[in-house]
């Protein structure tokens, strides 16, 4: 039978499992009944591995001050020192009142949270989650970027890339009697190979006599034509003819295709990547400010690679166990923000290491738990209008804060100086109130442009 292990290891494809396998807790069950035995407790399963691993994550995350707090830290001293200092050289209380009395840091503790809140309320709009606000103001800082690879930068399904036709085949004519015969497989390859058929607008005729037997492949008669899809190892010693055009192994899953006893082709089949992958990963740098960018994957390295070199991507650590990723990630963010983004549970542990972590697509509930904004839909154009959302929640929140803060420490000035009542100060201060909240309610409204990925790509 076959088991989905992609949320556990980063495996895009079903791998397929015969008596004495080993099958992975937390696997999916491909549609065949199986019969499996545990060998393990519990609590020594994998998925009860990654957990620990995230608990022990979780616990050991830095403390990131807050902008409120670090204005908080400039602007209350100098709030104090200003009417301590008019109280000093007046001799009038009058005065020191009047100072305090401008001097409440409405600005820090109403527009930031305002902003912050139409921030995340315009994120939920866009189908993005924010679920701790704390990210939208530390993203901004994040210099590195680390992606997942199956189902973050790729749709996790397998797409036929490559056609190798050998000499005497047409390609149309494979495509026709393979797709034909692959019409009564549930092999996910299968699914690639009537996609491309579709794509092509194919039509197929009906196929017979089709079987699987032990160590062939799917062998079926079609238009009178007999159609084997089998594999490389499995022709090996055969001696087919036309095997001598049998191209190299590469990275990925192939198949391999026998027309009347002859070898016709090979197909070849990889993650399919996301549409907007290239364009996206080319746009961080100039538009976000990244300076490093890595793929960080529990799948094969040959599979790993070939996604980077299409998406233009050049660091890549492959075959990375959770543990792994987890100091990995470590590492790097004890060097300067990180940005992890991912989807399956083995990223957990890695998101929560990260300065800022991102679950998009169809990700688990305990990834979910472990981020700290989740994208709805699987579009990494979503991942760019997060650090849009973000970079202008942090813009509007420094205009309502300092802005204000200038303006109360103009009027603290004149108040120091006698020309402002205590009474005359705080309809200062409220007036003062008012514009920085208006300023930050600006944050819930969408900009003209939310994202610019098509225009950068």
């Amino acid at each position: 039978g076959l088991m989905n292990e992609a949320f556990l290891t980063g495996e895009p494809f079903e791998i397929k499992k015969a008596p004495g396998s080993t099958v992975i807790s937390g696997s999916v069950n491909g549609g065949t009944a199986l019969t499996i035995t545990a060998t393990r407790q519990a609590v020594d399963s994998r998925y009860a591995k990654i957990m620990e691993v995230m608990r022990e994550s979780e616990q050991n995350q830095p403390r990131m001050r807050r902008l409120g707090d670090q204005l908080g830290a400039f602007y209350t001293p100098v709030a104090v020192g200003i009417a301590i200092l008019a109280w000093i050289i007046s001799g009038d209380p009058i005065r020191f009142l009047a100072v305090l009395v401008i001097a409440t840091p409405c600005p820090l503790l109403i527009a930031i949270p305002i902003a912050v809140i139409g921030s995340i309320s315009l994120a939920a709009r866009r189908s993005i989650i924010i679920r701790n606000p704390a990210a939208l103001e530390q993203v901004g800082g994040c210099r590195t970027a680390i992606f997942d690879k199956t189902g973050t930068l790729t749709y996790g399904e397998p797409k036929l890339t490559d056609q190798v036709i050998a000499p005497g085949f047409e390609r149309k004519e494979v495509l026709i009697l393979t797709a034909a015969l692959e019409l009564y497989s549930k092999h996910p390859l299968a699914t690639a190979i009537l996609q491309q058929a579709k794509a092509d607008d194919l039509t197929l005729p009906p196929a017979s006599d089709v079987s699987e037997p032990p160590g062939q492949g799917l062998v079926g008669m079609v238009s009178g034509r007999q159609v084997r899809v089998t594999g490389r190892n499995k022709i090996a010693g055969q001696n087919l003819p036309g095997a001598e055009h049998l191209p190299p192994v590469t990275g990925g899953l192939e198949c391999v295709i026998v027309i009347d006893g002859r070898f016709a082709a090979t197909y070849r089949l990889h993650d399919a990547p996301r549409a907007e992958g290239a364009s996206f990963i080319r746009h961080l740098g100039p538009r976000h400010q990244f300076e490093k960018i890595m793929i960080l994957s529990g799948d094969r390295e040959s599979e790993v690679l070939h996604l980077a070199g299409q998406l233009g991507i050049r660091e890549v650590h492959a075959e990375q166990s959770p543990e792994q990723k987890l100091a990995m990630v470590r590492q790097e963010t004890g060097r300067g923000g990180t940005l992890y983004v991912g989807d399956g549970i083995n990223d957990a542990p890695a998101m929560l290491a990260a300065t800022v972590g991102v679950a998009v697509g169809r990700n688990s509930d305990i990834t979910a738990e472990a981020a700290d904004a989740v994208v709805m839909d699987g579009n990494l154009e979503k991942v760019d209008e997060f650090l849009h959302i973000s970079r202008r929640m942090r813009s509007i929140a420094l205009q309502s804060a300092v802005g204000g803060m200038v303006l109360s420490l103009g009027g603290m000035i004149f108040a120091a100086a006698g020309h402002l009542s205590p009474v005359a100060g705080a309809i200062s201060q409220e007036i003062i109130d008012v514009l920085a909240v208006l300023n930050a309610l600006r944050a819930a409204f969408p900009p003209r442009v939310i994202s610019d990925l098509h225009q950068a790509g």
